[in-house]
């Protein structure tokens, strides 16, 4: 049975998405963290949990990115953040089978950036990730007590396939243990399973418009983000970010 989704986003502070509920199911982990109330640009990543719109960058310099720490706007219906060398634009909306989320980004011609919708879910012990068995998938320095083998010397990173890259299951929870470990899947849909619960995430991106557009300041859609419980996969599209939210009877 596919169950809608509510959706609660704090635009004053990151345009964070603190809320992603399906019936009495609460997806999204985040603490209160008064301190990201008065954090502007420059400042060190204040972790609140729920999903952070991460641009232009991740794991570099900004930390988490440049949009976590400035107020978006309301601009029609779109949620908008103003950056230095960037606009992003986020149009959230419900869908029959859960929810969708398309964003463009503005910037000058040659304008690099790495995007992601980084959300911290509320997971029991016995939650499992499922996605395309064989995806190849990159993991980091951190990983290296973890793995199976020796680090490359010298290498930013290490590649193997999922769900156990070198070694490393990536695809169960388990108790905590206080480890944490990135990962970059090469798959565009997910499904979590946590007990009766799903939730589908798929992204998608305008194939014909994978870089930024080369005339200055033109807009690039850079995806649709799609979530939803049971069954089907949310997607980002250009980028659309879809999901979906379902429980087993």
């Amino acid at each position: 049975m596919t169950v809608p989704l509510d959706i609660v986003i704090d635009l004053a502070h990151g345009g964070r998405w603190t809320s992603l509920r399906a019936g009495e199911c609460e997806w999204l982990w985040r603490r209160d963290a008064p301190e990201r109330e008065k954090s502007v640009p420059g400042d060190a990543f204040v972790d609140a949990g729920g999903l952070e719109e991460c641009v232009p960058t991740v794991r570099g310099t900004p930390d988490h990115g440049d949009a976590w720490s400035r107020p978006w706007t309301r601009e029609g219906e779109a949620d908008v953040v103003r950056c230095d060398r960037f606009t992003l634009a986020r149009m959230v909306r419900g869908t029959g089978g859960g929810a969708e989320a398309d964003y463009v980004l503005t910037a000058d011609a040659g304008f690099r950036f790495v995007w992601a919708a980084h959300a911290l879910l509320d997971l029991s012990d016995q939650a499992r990730l499922h996605l395309h068995e064989g995806a190849r998938t990159r993991v980091f320095p951190e990983a290296a007590p973890l793995l199976d083998g020796v680090w490359p010397e010298g290498a930013p990173w290490a590649e193997g396939d999922w769900p156990a890259p070198r070694g490393l299951r990536l695809d169960r929870y388990g108790p905590d243990d206080g480890t944490a470990v990135g990962a970059v899947v090469d798959a565009s849909r997910c499904c979590v399973h946590d007990g009766a619960d799903r939730l589908s995430l798929a992204l998608e991106s305008c194939p014909a418009r994978r870089g930024l557009d080369r005339t200055a300041g033109q807009p690039q859609r850079v995806g649709d983000l799609r979530l939803a419980e049971k069954g089907a996969a949310p997607a980002l599209r250009g980028r659309t970010l879809s999901a979906r939210s379902s429980s087993v009877p």
